[in-house]
């Protein structure tokens, strides 16, 4: 049976506990702000172009943001696998990660 650690608060099993779990939220978070200011450029009346580089704007924030989800899905994926860090954050890191990988690879695969 596995025990959180004693923090005091009693939440001590919500937070990773490892620091590949730290890393992984804190690169979710990131991609977060990166796809925040993607769509607050879009809102804006930002438009793409003929290519993916036509709008440095559009192509300079969603690079990062998925690249940063990806990473963190990566790290959230090794800290589930080597310090069994099953923590809410590094669930998502995990997920949300493997939505994007997943839609970069269909988008390689079946270019539209």
């Amino acid at each position: 049976m596995h025990h959180a650690s004693s923090t005091g608060s009693g939440t001590g099993r919500l937070r990773p506990r490892s620091r590949l779990g730290r890393w992984a939220v804190s690169l979710l978070f990131a991609s977060f702000v990166f796809f925040g200011l993607f769509f607050t450029l879009v809102g804006a009346g930002e438009k793409g172009g003929e290519t993916f580089f036509s709008n440095p704007w559009l192509s300079g924030t969603i690079l990062p943001a998925a690249g940063l989800a990806v990473a963190s899905g990566a790290a959230g994926l090794a800290a589930a696998v080597r310090d069994h860090d099953r923590s809410p954050g590094v669930l998502a890191a995990i997920a949300i990660g493997l939505l994007v990988a997943f839609f970069i690879i269909g988008e390689i695969v079946f270019p539209h």
